[in-house]
């Protein structure tokens, strides 16, 4: 095997020293994100703030999450970024009168409307990380996030989260999406890990179930968009297919990080137990499967579609940053868990492209936007927003299956 082809195969020495080269070359690119409120600013292109736009809870929790594994990982410089973000969520970004987070702040300091499931979901992320990493203050974020997550977004009855109120909690949006719900998959196994309080775990299996029916009756083709009982409308925004967090039709990236979430929390919950786990690790690869089917390399050109129709046909064919990151989670995940070879080709198909495309060589970080032909678009993800996707593809590839990524890094449970 040569060297090259050695760089993007899993398990070689050389590939575990590409990816630690990235992060760090991630963790480098991210510095200038702090607000002096501490809320994050999008980053452009080369890693300088974009202040005109707004300074959101989602990509400020993501930042926390991120320099609170650059704390694990040694960056220089890291417990001061994740306060910075901390600050940014203890602060602006929070609802004293209300409670809960803003969506986040305008450029000129307002307030953009509604309190999302999804921002929520990331706040306990956040706060379950910079608890690992000893952040001060974030035991208290940690536990009103939970309580408030709890009291606004979980519906016990049914299994699942809703998404969006209005800024007061006074009034609940009708539509019902499994983004969010996805999300608050990945902070309960995270809270669940921190805390050791196995109720979020209990939950994240009974979101998964509802996903794995849904999806299983619909070819592993998840619908992601529903009305308020749960009735999927399969025609959801299909004037506007390529809508940041509501496209229309199957979205291959989630289709991926659902499998690699599922086999997470099979094998977290299920232990020594792999018959149990098996039926789940099953789903998982299928959801994989026909993701990848359906979206890798399916026009022509390398990368993945953004979405497909119900028919598995490319409806947007832009590749977006995070689908290839899911996807290099989702089949290292695989090849440990299964020892199937098909899983380590995919990683080593990803890897090189992730070298040969989405890295920005001169820049830094990842292009996070390309159009069908590979080149660098803008008109849903302009600019390097945050670093979160990027960098756990730098990590998941070699950290335990069943851990959430925070605490799997800090005690170094390795693959």
């Amino acid at each position: 095997m040569s060297k090259v082809v050695s760089k993007y195969q899993i398990d070689t020495p050389e590939n575990r020293a590409f990816l630690k080269e990235n992060a760090e070359g991630l963790l480098q690119f991210g510095h200038q994100f702090p607000s002096p409120g501490g809320g994050s600013y999008y980053l452009g292109d080369d890693g300088t703030p974009w202040k005109d736009r707004p300074r959101e809870t989602w990509i400020t929790s993501r930042m926390c999450h991120v320099y609170s594994l650059g704390t694990f990982l040694g960056h220089p410089g890291s417990e001061a970024l994740a306060d910075a973000a901390l600050k940014g969520l203890t602060g602006e970004l929070h609802d004293t009168e209300n409670g809960g987070w803003y969506s986040g702040r305008t450029a000129d300091g307002g307030i953009l409307p509604n309190k999302a499931c999804y921002a929520h979901a990331f706040v306990i992320l956040a706060a379950s990380s910079a608890v690992l990493a000893g952040r001060p203050g974030a035991q208290a974020l940690l536990d009103e996030a939970i309580a408030l997550y709890d009291k606004r977004f979980w519906n016990e009855e049914e299994g699942l989260s809703c998404d969006t109120w209005n800024t007061e909690f006074t009034e609940l949006d009708s539509y019902r999406g499994l983004n969010a719900n996805m999300h608050s998959v990945e902070a309960f196994l995270a809270a669940s890990d921190v805390t050791g309080d196995e109720k979020y775990r209990v939950r994240a299996g009974r979101i998964i179930d509802h996903v794995l029916g849904w999806a299983g009756a619909n070819d592993w083709r998840i619908p992601e968009h529903y009305s308020s009982d749960w009735v999927a409308d399969l025609d959801c925004n299909k004037d506007k297919p390529d809508d940041q967090f509501k496209p229309y039709g199957a979205t291959p990236g989630h289709g991926i990080e659902w499998s690699r979430l599922i086999t997470q929390w099979a094998l977290s919950t299920f232990k020594e137990d792999r018959e149990k786990a098996a039926p789940y690790i099953t789903a998982a690869e299928n959801l994989f499967n026909r993701a990848i089917g359906d979206g890798w390399n399916a026009d022509g050109a390398p990368g993945i579609v953004y979405t497909t129709g119900w028919d598995g046909k490319p409806v947007v064919h832009d590749r977006m940053h995070w689908t290839l990151a899911e996807a290099i989670n989702a089949s290292a995940c695989l090849y440990h868990v299964t020892g199937k070879t098909e899983y380590a080709d995919k990683y080593a198909a990803f890897m090189q492209y992730l070298d040969e495309k989405v890295m920005d060589h001169v820049n830094g970080s990842w292009f996070h936007q390309l159009d069908r032909q590979n080149n660098v678009l803008d008109t849903v993800w302009p600019g390097k927003s945050d670093l979160y996707h990027a960098l756990q593809a730098m990590l998941i590839p070699y950290y335990a299956a069943d851990l959430s990524i925070a605490p799997a890094v800090k005690f170094e449970k390795k693959i």
